[in-house]
C-alpha cells in the first residue's frame, strides 16, 4: 500500500511573524513511523507549502499514486482539511481519504452527518497510531475494519463507528518519521533547525477549556527514558539539529521523573542541544530543584499557561488561584536562564475594558519574556462551550475557521465580539508595546534578536506611525483584521 499524510498549511501569528517559526507536525510523524514497513509512507506538511497547495498536491498525487491519503486537522484547520479532501478525490478519484486529529475525535458524529462526508471515507479517533497500522492492513487484505477499535468506516453508505479502544502502551511505538519519506522540509524557528519531540501523552490537570481529555482521558503517560534518548539521537546526530521542541502539553507533572530524564540527557553530553518546553506554573513554582536540573539539560524556553491574573477568571476556566504560583514559576526560571513565553486568554463571562487593560498590566508585573494572547475559544464538548452555551454568550457556534484563538467567537457580559476583539489587540499595543528581547532572548539568538532591535522594529515603527497619522487606531487596527482573515485564505483551494 502506498500512503501519504498531510497536515494543515493555517497558522497563527500570535507570537511572532507565520513565517518564522516553521515547525515539522509531529502527529503525522508519529503515525507514519508506525505503520508497518512493507507499506510505503510519506509525509506532507503543507506549512512548507502554503504559496501553491493545489499545484504541489496535484505533482504528489501523480507521481506517487497512493491508495489512502490521511488528513489531519484541528478545529481551525478543518475548512481547509475538507477543501483539500475534495481537491485529492478529483485528482484521484479511486483514493481513500482517512481523516484523524482532535477536531475529528469530538465531532467524529456531526462530520458523518454532515455534507462534506462524501469526501470522507474512513475517521480515526483518539490516538492514531494503531489505528491508522491496521486501518492500512485491512485495506491490503490482512485485518478488518470492523475489528479496529477507533475507527469509524462506512458501510452500506453510512459510517459505523467502531468503539474506541484503550490508550496506548507508548514503550511500543516507534520512532517518528524524520528521513527522505519526509517530502516538505525547512523547518526552522527563526533561522535555525528544529525538530519535535514527545516525552509524554495528557494531562491530570482541570482546564474546562481543554478538550485534550477526550482524546485520551484524564490521564498522563510517559514514554521510557531510553525511547526520549533514541528520539534525541536522531535529531540530534543523524538530523543534525540543535533545537528541539517538546510537544507534550505538560511534561512536567512528574517532577521526579524529569529530575531523571534531566540527567541522563546530562549524561548525554549533546552539546550546543536547546530544548523547548511546555509546562504548568504550579509545578515550576514548588519545584526549583527541577527548573535547575532542566536549565543544565539544555532546557532553553518554556511556556507557561498563565491565562489570567484574576482570580475569578482563573476559576471559571478550572485553573485554581495560581497568580502568586505564576510569579514563583518566571522568577525560577529567570533564576537559571530559562525564557519564559506566558500564555494569556481573555474573554472571559466578566472581562471588560478595564480587565483586560488590568490583564496585560499583570502580565507586565510578573516580568515573563514574551507573551502568546489569545481570546476564549468554545471549542466543541468543553465544559467551558457547555458555560458560555448556557449564558448566551457564543456568537459564532460553527464557523471553525475562526476557532484559532486569534477571533473573537464570544463576548462578555460587557462587550460584544467586535468590541472584544478591538480591545484584546488595542489593549496589547498599548501596555505590552514593542517586544524587546529579554537578556536569555539575546544570549540563544544575538543575530536575530539584532535583526529585529535595530532593522525591522525600527521599520515597522516608521511604517505604524505613518499609518497611525493618517487613520489612527482604528484605521491600524482594521488593516491588522483583514491581514489576519487573508492569513489563511489559499486562492488555489476556493471553489473546493
Amino acid at each position: 500500500m502506498k500512503v501519504i499524510l498531510i497536515s494543515m498549511p493555517d497558522v497563527v501569528p500570535i507570537i511572532i511573524h507565520e513565517t518564522a517559526v516553521h515547525m515539522p507536525n509531529h502527529g503525522i510523524a508519529s503515525i507514519g513511523g508506525n505503520i508497518d514497513a512493507d507499506h510505503e509512507v510519506y509525509l506532507i506538511d503543507l506549512i512548507r507549502k502554503r504559496r501553491s497547495i493545489r499545484k504541489y498536491l496535484t505533482r504528489m498525487v501523480n507521481r506517487i499514486e497512493p491508495d489512502l491519503i490521511g488528513l489531519s486537522a484541528m478545529a481551525w484547520q478543518y475548512d481547509t482539511c475538507v477543501k483539500i479532501a475534495h481537491l485529492l478525490k478529483e485528482l484521484r478519484p479511486g483514493v481513500k481519504i482517512v481523516i484523524g486529529g482532535y477536531h475529528a475525535t469530538l465531532m467524529h458524529e456531526e462530520i458523518a452527518g454532515s455534507a462534506e462526508a462524501r469526501w470522507i471515507d474512513y475517521i480515526v479517533r483518539g490516538e492514531g497510531e494503531e489505528v491508522c497500522r491496521r486501518l492500512v492492513n485491512a485495506l491490503a487484505g490482512r485485518d478488518r475494519l470492523a475489528d479496529i477499535p477507533g475507527l469509524s468506516y462506512r458501510d452500506n453508505g453510512a459510517f459505523v463507528h467502531n468503539p474506541r479502544g484503550p490508550n496506548l502502551d507508548l514503550a511500543t511505538l516507534k520512532l517518528p518519521i524524520r528521513d527522505q519519506r519526509r517530502l516538505t522540509w525547512g523547518y526552522h524557528i527563526l533561522y535555525s533547525k528544529i525538530e519535535l519531540v514527545e516525552t509524554s501523552r495528557g494531562c491530570t490537570r482541570s482546564c474546562n477549556f481543554c478538550s485534550m481529555k477526550h482524546m485520551y482521558g484524564r490521564t498522563f503517560r510517559t514514554y521510557p527514558i531510553s525511547r526520549v534518548l533514541d528520539d534525541l539521537d536522531d535529531i540530534y546526530y543523524r538530523r543534525r539539529t540543535r533545537w528541539a521542541f517538546i510537544t507534550d502539553d505538560n511534561m512536567v507533572l512528574n517532577p521526579d521523573r524529569v529530575m531523571e530524564l534531566c540527567d541522563a540527557i546530562i549524561a548525554r553530553n549533546y552539546k550546543g542541544l536547546n530544548i523547548v518546553v511546555q509546562a504548568d506554573c504550579i509545578t515550576m513554582a514548588g519545584n526549583e530543584p527541577m527548573v535547575a536540573k532542566m536549565a543544565e539539560a539544555g532546557f532553553r524556553s518554556v511556556f507557561l499557561g498563565i491565562e489570567n491574573g484574576s482570580k475569578k477568571n482563573l476559576s471559571a476556566a478550572g485553573k485554581g488561584d495560581i497568580v502568586a504560583a505564576s510569579r514563583q514559576a518566571i522568577e525560577n526560571c529567570h533564576k537559571y536562564g530559562m525564557m519564559v513565553i506566558g500564555g494569556l486568554i481573555f474573554g472571559f463571562p466578566e472581562d471588560d475594558e478595564a480587565a483586560i487593560r488590568e490583564n496585560y498590566e499583570f502580565f507586565k508585573s510578573i516580568g515573563a519574556d514574551a507573551s502568546y494572547c489569545q481570546i476564549l475559544t468554545p471549542y466543541p464538548k468543553t465544559g467551558m462551550r457547555d458555560n458560555l452555551e448556557a449564558e448566551h454568550l457564543i456568537v459564532n457556534h460553527s464557523d471553525y475557521k475562526k476557532y484559532s484563538g486569534l477571533w473573537a467567537n464570544v463576548r462578555t457580559r460587557h462587550l460584544s465580539a467586535e468590541q472584544l476583539q478591538y480591545q484584546f489587540w488595542y489593549q496589547r499595543q498599548v501596555v505590552l508595546g514593542w517586544w524587546n528581547p529579554p537578556a536569555p532572548a539575546r544570549k540563544q539568538g544575538r543575530g536575530w534578536t539584532s535583526i529585529w532591535r535595530f532593522l525591522f522594529k525600527p521599520v515597522l515603527k516608521l511604517h505604524f506611525w505613518r499609518i497611525m497619522r493618517r487613520e489612527g487606531w482604528e484605521g491600524r487596527y482594521r488593516r491588522e483584521v483583514e491581514r489576519w482573515a487573508r492569513l489563511n485564505r489559499f486562492r488555489d483551494l476556493e471553489g473546493y
